[in-house]
């Protein structure tokens, strides 16, 4: 029997992106065959989310181009993962009746049972009415979460799903995502997050590390840890369980340290600043700024390691939209730890900067324009290399849907999103503009993306990407009329190209750290020349 062929489409953040990888990896070792082609596919999978209001307009026209495949293929199953799946539950099926499964973020591992069922159903149901293919597969977290409902839920199969990770030296470009935490505890009163994605909880140190060390042995020389809350990581060795001889997460006990290591850390507790001095070169989000302890920032300025880059949204410049968002501190807190972070990392001297990034909602329930201009003068203030600004629209499931009037107007969100924007843009020119002259080691990511579109345009040439081609196309050499162009990130994650050297290939670059000097910068992006 030939494999069937799974599609699989990712949606938002970059917690996304590795779920994605991940069950890409778990289908593939059941004898599923990934395609990058929808046309190709007997499984279609939608890997969903929402926080903004884009993506899921973006999946819902996906669901509603799929409909008139699906009249014609019967047999074709159709599968929501993510947060879209969770927050919406059963009622997408009847919004959507094209959609055969869901699974919420949170039970990612019963996914093959769920696609294998959907299949059988599928089979055994043909030439049946319309209402009889109405059967559907299901798993959501719901209400009573079994990842969260006791500190390390008994069976916690979701763990494995990490664990079983294959990596091959051809699978990655010398970088990987590695998660440290899921869901979250904060309850910001925009985010859905921790309604889909379920309360916090930690992994075990020792899973963390391995599985770091199984991707340095395939050859990852870069490594960003992902969670909500990275810098909550505390694992309490004594309060977890082992089933079936796996170390089982724990759910989440944040504290509030401030500047001092956190005080509840003792001899069987790893802090987030012990579990980073037990990895290699790597970058970590998102971070929150009221928790972050001067132990962390320590550990980062000390190790040649660690990246000097930190992602601390801070969501709005002004008090009171911040109590709204029941973000948990002032902006004379978040302004200490920047103060605090500058104070230890920040060290253009020795070509090691500090580079911050941020998110900013824009129009957020009751904002004045004073409370605007509040938000421009933490912009002019932190100097942040660049910014994910938005403008606030009510996500179904969070606390501020149906409680805070969305009082501020579509043209007054639209106006101060694109000023604010405008100001970051001059900010970030002038963040770049400091960094010519200077020698950096950047980690070389692939092919940039201003030669690929010249390339594919001038040549009717496959389409380079991070490892030299696309994945959906064959391999054909690479065009050679002048230099190729190498996009690469310094450890302050900026965005620097600089030309291949006459008879080096690309991929011999991929994944390498390289040592540049920067000669001209425009916009976020930094012209370097290899030395």
């Amino acid at each position: 029997m030939t494999a069937r062929s799974v599609y699989l489409e990712t949606f938002g953040c970059q917690m996304n992106e590795l779920d994605s990888e991940l069950v890409a990896g778990q289908l593939t070792a059941l004898g599923y065959r990934m395609t990058p082609e929808q046309s190709d596919a007997d499984i279609l999978l939608y890997n969903t989310c929402s926080v903004r209001d884009l993506a899921e307009q973006k999946v819902r026209s996906r669901l509603g181009e799929v409909r008139l495949r699906k009249q014609n293929e019967p047999n074709l199953v159709v599968g929501v993962m993510g947060c879209m799946a969770e927050r919406d539950g059963e009622a997408m099926y009847r919004q959507f009746p094209v959609v055969d499964l869901l699974c919420g973020p949170a039970e990612l591992d019963k996914l093959p049972g769920l696609i294998d069922n959907a299949v059988r159903t599928r089979a055994s149901l043909e030439g049946e009415t319309a209402h009889e293919k109405s059967a559907k597969e299901t798993a959501l977290q719901g209400d009573s979460s079994r990842r969260s409902s006791t500190l390390a839920a008994a069976a916690d199969s979701l763990e494995m799903l990490d664990l079983s990770r294959a990596v091959s030296p051809t699978d990655h470009s010398g970088s990987a995502y590695v998660r440290i935490t899921r869901g979250c505890n904060k309850f910001c009163t925009y985010c859905v997050v921790p309604h889909t994605r379920g309360a916090e909880i930690h992994r075990p140190p020792d899973h963390i590390v391995d599985e770091c060390k199984k991707l340095e042995q395939a050859g990852v020389l870069e490594i960003t840890l992902l969670g909500q809350t990275v810098n909550h990581y505390r694992y309490e060795h004594g309060a977890s369980v082992t089933i079936d001889g796996v170390t089982q997460p724990q759910k989440g006990r944040s504290f509030t340290g401030g500047h001092t290591r956190d005080p509840l850390a003792g001899a069987n507790t790893t802090p987030f600043a012990d579990l980073l001095k037990r990895i290699q070169r790597l970058r970590f989000v998102t971070s929150y700024p009221r928790d972050f302890g001067d132990d962390v920032l320590e550990v980062i300025r000390d190790s040649p390691r660690m990246c000097r880059y930190l992602h601390i949204p801070v969501q709005s410049g002004s008090d009171s939209v911040l109590k709204r968002m029941n973000r948990g501190y002032t902006v004379e807190q978040y302004l200490d730890f920047i103060d605090r972070a500058k104070a230890h990392l920040h060290q253009p001297e020795l070509g090691r900067p500090l580079t911050l990034a941020s998110d900013i909602i824009v129009g957020f329930c009751g904002e004045t324009e004073d409370d605007f201009r509040q938000t421009v003068d933490l912009l002019e203030r932190v100097r942040f290399k660049n910014n994910f600004i938005f403008k606030y629209s009510p996500r179904p499931g969070t606390t501020a849907f149906g409680r805070l009037d969305d009082d501020v107007p579509h043209e007054v969100k639209k106006r101060r999103c694109n000023e604010l924007m405008a100001v970051q843009q001059r900010i970030s020119d002038e963040v770049s503009q400091e960094q010519i002259g200077l020698e950096f080691d950047v980690f070389v990511e692939g092919v940039s993306v201003k030669e690929r579109k010249k390339r594919k345009a001038a040549n009717g040439a496959i389409a380079l990407t991070v490892g030299g081609r696309d994945a959906s196309e064959p391999a054909e050499p690479l065009p050679v009329e002048g230099p190729i162009q190498m996009s690469a990130r310094t450890d302050g994650d900026l965005i620097t190209v600089f030309d291949c050297p006459q008879g080096m290939a690309p991929d011999d670059l991929v994944g390498t750290i390289r040592r540049v000097r920067i000669d001209d910068a425009k916009g976020l992006t930094l012209s370097a020349t290899l030395l």
